[in-house]
């Protein structure tokens, strides 16, 4: 668990994915969209990956995606997508120092 807390908290946003999962694919181009360059990490193509699935489950998430923004753990895709629709994803973003405007 701590590589993942050391590797999520290592730039202002950080995607824990799987390189066939669209919904992280869809996660990952609406940050882009933002403007933002998270750091993305595939599970299924790390030499940790199978270690690092299993500590983001016990941290309560779904394997994939997992994103980490402003050294924060956010959670999945239901919980970025609830931050976009409720128009709190590009704030959150700005605090990261993730994009600037």
């Amino acid at each position: 668990m701590d590589m993942v807390m050391k590797l999520g908290t290592s730039s202002a946003v950080v995607i824990f994915t799987k390189s066939s999962c669209c919904i992280s694919h869809s996660i990952e181009i609406l940050i882009r969209n933002f403007g933002a360059n998270p750091t993305i990490y595939e599970l299924d193509t790390h030499p940790n990956g199978k270690q690092m699935e299993k500590a983001l489950m016990k941290l309560g998430c779904q394997p994939t995606p997992a994103i980490f923004i402003g050294k924060e753990l956010v959670g999945g895709a239901n919980e970025i997508m609830s931050l976009n629709v409720r128009g709190k994803l590009k704030q959150l973003l700005i605090r990261a120092n993730a994009i600037w405007v």
